[in-house]
């Protein structure tokens, strides 16, 4: 399992099918990177770099994070990427 250092979340980007106006489907291999991610791991926060950091973001929490921001893996099979929790523009409700 991963586990996020101070200030950083990890996420696994969320696969969204789009379909054009003529109905053809396209597959994510097709598209650039959705922006759309699900939390699956918070670090603590805590001091960081002398700043008091709270963590706003948990576990489940689909994000919207900029787009080139960040470090992607590969960890057991699945990508994922680690990026510090100012990285992450919005949660999705």
């Amino acid at each position: 399992m991963l586990k996020p250092l101070g200030d950083r979340v990890i996420v696994k980007s969320v696969e969204t099918e789009e379909t054009t106006k003529s109905g053809i489907v396209l597959p994510s291999s097709a598209k650039e990177k959705s922006s759309v991610a699900e939390v699956v791991a918070v670090g603590p926060g805590g001091k960081i770099d002398g700043e008091t950091v709270t963590m706003e973001l948990k576990v489940g929490d689909k994000v919207i994070c900029s787009k080139y921001s960040g470090t992607e893996i590969k960890y057991e099979g699945n990508e994922y990427t680690i990026l510090k929790q100012s990285d992450v523009l919005a949660i999705v409700e």
